[in-house]
């Protein structure tokens, strides 16, 4: 069985979206996450910015492509939810540092940072229903 078909068979909760909603929200979300960390690889190799404030950026990209490799790859739900947690924080952390410096790089975040506050709580959730 693969790993899209376990996560079909889990316990889900009622307000869960349907699968075919992850597609295209992501599309969307990567074009942003493309726009917005692109200019902030370029303004750190450019040294506009410190390589600090390009760090949280660095790591959410990390964070974020482990996800799929953990919950479908490995089918390791608990793993899933700390992941989805350092993506959170790193968001955030990448928020606020590019903020002082581009304040627009932040806000075309943010519809990023709502999908992340509800896939976080849909990983918990899942994580806890399927214990």
């Amino acid at each position: 069985m693969d790993g899209y078909n376990w996560y079909s068979q889990l316990v889900k909760p009622s307000w869960a979206p349907p699968a075919w909603l992850f597609g295209p929200v992501w599309t969307v979300l990567y074009i942003l996450i493309a726009v917005s960390f692109g200019k902030v690889l370029l303004m750190a190799w450019q040294k506009q910015i410190a390589l600090m404030v390009a760090l949280p950026f660095i790591l959410n990209l990390v964070f974020n492509f482990a996800f799929t490799s953990i919950q479908f790859g490995l089918r390791n739900n608990l793993l899933a939810a700390a992941d989805i947690l350092l993506v959170l924080a790193t968001l955030i952390w990448a928020m606020a540092a590019i903020y002082p410096h581009a304040r627009w790089i932040a806000y075309i975040q943010i519809p990023y940072l709502l999908w992340v506050l509800f896939a976080t709580v849909l990983q918990l959730t899942v994580t806890y229903l399927n214990r």
